[in-house]
């Protein structure tokens, strides 16, 4: 074990990210000494990263957008969920400076469902919002779930196909459709919606929908609002679920579930997710 952890994140651009406090935090609550860098890099300057993230006595990183699939090319070792989906948020530096990738999206998207949730969802179908970066991880999270469909809806499906058409490779025995948002009329028989879309983000389109309120209106009665979005904490699709008394969670646990499940990876040690979320909540309040 080592006695100082230096850990950090890649990607760009990174001015929004709450994972500095989030594993400050981490770190407090289990006692151990350490710190965690936020370092934007470009896609060009990725391969000098990583370089010198070795030769500066890094024990791990975790990678968002755009190096998650990129970043794959440069490891020796990927866990499970990594392998299953191309994907990687959390890169482990070993002892001999190999890097070992993870995936924790899968198990920070799927940690908040609520169990009686989670068992409603198997056999039934699934919508998501988007196909981008956080897709892979939504889409592998729903499918351990157990349900039977999932349709994507995006507003540029020419775009759109090829990353669907991977996920139709990945996960061949359940029907997966892509859909223009212009067809988004209703969600009727859907138990449960999820958002991966920036829209409705801080600075991006705030205090909008990425779904009108007619159409939740549609979800069946215990259908579930999921909005990976966590700034702002209540965006207006999580206020459109609580006008429709739909059950709903924000983008904010599960970037702390993941966030912990790096922080084992890394340190062998599980730290206290309230405190993680108290202190990415006091980030967001100042």
């Amino acid at each position: 074990m080592t006695d100082n952890y230096k850990l950090a994140i890649i990607g760009y651009p990174l001015s929004h990210s709450l994972s500095k406090v989030i594993h400050e935090a981490a770190l407090k609550t289990c006692g151990l000494s350490g710190s965690y860098d936020i370092l934007p890099t470009e896609p060009e300057n990725l391969v000098t990263r990583i370089k010198r993230l070795k030769v500066e006595g890094y024990s791990g990183f975790n990678v968002t957008i755009p190096h998650k699939v990129p970043i794959t090319l440069f490891l020796s070792k990927f866990d499970t969920n990594a392998d299953l989906i191309g994907s990687v948020n959390t890169v482990k530096i070993t002892e001999d400076k190999n890097l070992e990738g993870s995936n924790t999206d899968i198990y920070g998207f799927v940690k908040p469902i609520p169990d009686d949730v989670k068992a409603n969802l198997r056999d039934n179908y699934a919508t998501v919002l988007g196909t981008g970066g956080a897709a892979r991880a939504i889409c592998a999270g729903l499918v351990s779930l157990g349900v039977s469909k999932i349709t994507f809806y995006s507003r540029n499906v020419i775009d759109s196909h090829n990353h669907v058409e991977i996920l139709r490779q990945k996960f061949p025995k359940i029907k997966i459709e892509l859909k223009p948002y212009t067809l988004l009329d209703t969600l009727a028989g859907n138990k449960i919606l999820v958002n991966t879309t920036p829209v409705g983000m801080k600075n991006f389109l705030e205090g909008v929908s990425p779904v009108d309120f007619q159409a939740i209106k549609t979800l069946d009665d215990d259908a579930f609002i999921y909005d990976i979005v966590y700034n702002p904490i209540k965006t207006r699709l999580i206020k459109y679920a609580q006008e429709c008394n739909k059950r709903y969670t924000g983008g904010l646990d599960m970037l702390v579930f993941q966030a912990q499940k790096a922080f084992e990876i890394w340190t062998g040690q599980t730290p206290d997710t309230k405190a993680m979320k108290i202190a990415a909540l006091e980030s967001l309040a100042q």
